[in-house]
């Protein structure tokens, strides 16, 4: 897969997405100045109850530049280092288990809605959240992946809705289907789930995650994300 994603760039030709320079879709340079260990990322305001959310960095520059690549240009080489970031976000949630002990945990991609999977001919998400769980388990952690999540109809796209727009077209929006939760009992024990994402804004998407495994008896112990963007809550009545 790495040899025929290198053999596309000669053939066709690129440049990095952080600097533009002409060559590998992300530089030496580039990669060389990723982050490296993760940041805390809890949304402001805050969802009630959400789980404590780790990112790579903030949504802007090089990590912005990766995230839309992927997602939205198709730039699939990108998949590596998305998966590194999320990998560097999950760090705190995996150091403190034993290497090679059993009831580990499973990495859980938010879903996305059928008809945009169709559109960009791939799910960068769960491409994503497979790889990083994949690098977790050769480095002797208890980590895998699973898609348990699914969204019911009539889920909206999020651009374009402000906080409130996003939490009302969140709610209720996903479930947890017993056949892929009957496999994941199978495969062994289970400490908890970590649900996974590329960007976090509000915290609605992931605090909807979040409810849809532990209505199921799934507990969730963490939220990872590639990247969290800058927001600033409204001054109160008062303040300057």
């Amino acid at each position: 897969m790495l040899l025929r994603d290198a053999a596309l760039d000669l053939l066709l030709g690129s440049a990095c997405v952080g600097c533009g320079a002409p060559g590998r879709l992300l530089c030496a340079a580039c990669g060389a100045g990723l982050p490296t260990s993760a940041v805390p990322a809890q949304p402001d305001p805050c969802p009630p109850g959400l789980v404590d959310v780790c990112a790579a960095g903030g949504y802007e520059g090089v990590l912005r530049a990766l995230v839309l690549g992927h997602k939205e240009r198709g730039l699939h080489p990108l998949r590596v280092p998305l998966a590194r970031l999320l990998g560097v976000a999950l760090g705190p949630l995996v150091a403190p288990l034993p290497r090679g002990a059993r009831g580990g945990l499973v990495l859980v991609p938010v879903p996305s809605r059928a008809a945009t999977v169709r559109t960009r001919g791939h799910d960068p998400t769960w491409t994503m959240t497979r790889l990083a769980a994949a690098a977790a388990a050769r480095a002797g952690h208890p980590v895998g992946a699973a898609r348990l999540l699914r969204l019911r109809p009539g889920v909206l796209d999020q651009a374009g809705l402000d906080t409130a727009g996003r939490a009302a077209n969140l709610a209720g929006s996903m479930t947890c289907p017993s056949p892929p939760l009957r496999r994941l009992a199978a495969a062994g024990p289970l400490a908890g789930a970590v649900v996974c994402d590329d960007v976090v804004t509000t915290g609605s998407t992931l605090r909807e995650a979040q409810r849809a495994l532990e209505a199921v008896g799934l507990p969730v112990l963490g939220a990872v994300v590639v990247a969290a963007t800058r927001r600033r809550r409204p001054p109160a009545a008062g303040e300057g």
